[in-house]
């Protein structure tokens, strides 16, 4: 695997490990990236693996999950896949 893939690989699997944690608050994803204080678009590149996140961020969203920052790195209990409802066509 290249640099390259390797640094995808881990976006991805901190993406959807973020929106684990994040599914199990009481909070739709509005609501937590409103409490966090990101956009919701922000949110959902980090949740898809899309965004490179500072150390600024992670600490900020590990506060805001309540876990630590070594906790976003977990492998994920399940791998990314369509979440969400399906794309208006």
């Amino acid at each position: 695997m290249s640099k390259a893939q390797d640094e995808r690989q881990v976006l991805r699997d901190l993406g959807y490990r973020i929106a684990e944690l994040r599914s199990a608050l009481p909070q739709t994803q509005a609501e937590f990236a409103e409490t966090a204080g990101f956009s919701v678009k922000y949110l959902q590149r980090i949740e898809g693996g899309r965004a490179n996140l500072t150390v600024r961020s992670l600490v900020s969203l590990s506060g805001h999950l309540h876990v630590t920052v070594a906790d976003l790195f977990a492998k994920p209990a399940r791998k990314g896949g369509k979440r969400g409802r399906p794309r208006k066509e």
